[in-house]
């Protein structure tokens, strides 16, 4: 006699996440409660969705879940305040949880990345960064490059660097290029296909820095210390270095000995004590005549 069958059979999906969905926020049958942001706005959720979704969570409610205290000491229902989160963001994150789906747009995205990263969401992050790299614009690239960078997600760094390199001139002008770290900023200058004449990244990187050295509360020269050695400067004419050199005297942007290196590479018509790239042009350098001296493979 054959033994009996078996097998999982799966009903439709889209139903079953549309029920889900009306769980969301919803204060029936909730059994804790979240009171979210500057607005404190509460969130209203179940504890055996958030906790089998998520590792975070079912540590956050473990001890709502398994204590032993009176009834008095721990409120059944929360709430538990979570002030320096968006409720829009949060609110995110729990459709997540429940639906395995996520809406997004692009005032709360990077807000959404760094939530999931946070809470150990590795499905969630990956729809965050396919929507910021579909969605990505000249205002946003360097606020998310900064986000790539932090939480180390190389995938969206790429593409956020192949953005910027694209139309280097407009980003440069943004909010989010004077808010880039030291680091960041560093690497974007470290990329032979920005699209901007070394002059005009110079005075980028002075911009930058005077609005760091205000916000950090630090002088100009030691908060641009990293950036400036990317700084190409023997690819600027003996005219541009000599106006360089005088606006240095004022902020001391650029130390001398990288000025004096830029000066030897012209008297000796090649480069001199400069690392290679530095004498490379970038794809939006402007040609000056005495480019073909710093190339070495120039006849």
């Amino acid at each position: 006699m054959a033994g009996p069958c078996s097998a999982r059979l799966r009903g439709e999906a889209a139903a079953f996440t549309a029920a889900l969905r009306t769980l969301v926020n919803n204060p029936q049958f909730s059994d804790v409660t979240f009171v979210v942001g500057r607005e404190q706005q509460k969130v209203f959720a179940h504890r055996c969705v958030l906790a089998c979704r998520c590792q975070a969570f079912q540590g956050m409610l473990s001890g709502l879940a398994g204590s032993e205290d009176p009834p008095s000491s721990i409120p059944p229902q929360g709430p538990f305040v979570l002030g320096n989160v968006q409720p829009e963001v949060f609110l995110a994150v729990i459709e997540f949880l429940y639906t395995n789906s996520v809406t997004l747009n692009s005032h709360i995205a990077l807000e959404v990345l760094t939530s999931s990263v946070e809470y150990g969401l590795q499905d969630l992050c990956k729809l965050c960064i396919e929507f910021i790299k579909d969605t990505l614009n000249v205002e946003q690239v360097c606020e998310a490059l900064q986000a790539a960078v932090t939480y180390g997600q190389a995938d969206l760094q790429q593409h956020c660097l192949a953005f910027i390199e694209g139309c280097t001139a407009a980003v440069v002008r943004t909010q989010g290029f004077h808010e880039l770290s030291d680091v960041v900023l560093a690497q974007v200058l470290r990329s032979d296909r920005l699209a901007m004449d070394e002059l005009d990244l110079v005075q980028a990187v002075r911009e930058w820095a005077h609005v760091s050295s205000a916000v950090l509360e630090r002088p100009v020269p030691e908060v641009a210390a990293l950036p400036v050695q990317e700084l190409r400067l023997p690819l600027l004419a003996p005219n541009e270095l000599a106006t360089l050199e005088s606006h240095n005297q004022r902020d001391l942007l650029i130390p001398v000995e990288s000025i004096a290196a830029a000066w030897r590479s012209h008297a000796l018509r090649k480069a001199s004590r400069v690392p290679s790239h530095l004498c490379r042009p970038r794809r939006g350098t402007r040609p000056r005549d005495h480019h073909r001296h710093l190339d070495p493979h120039a006849k």
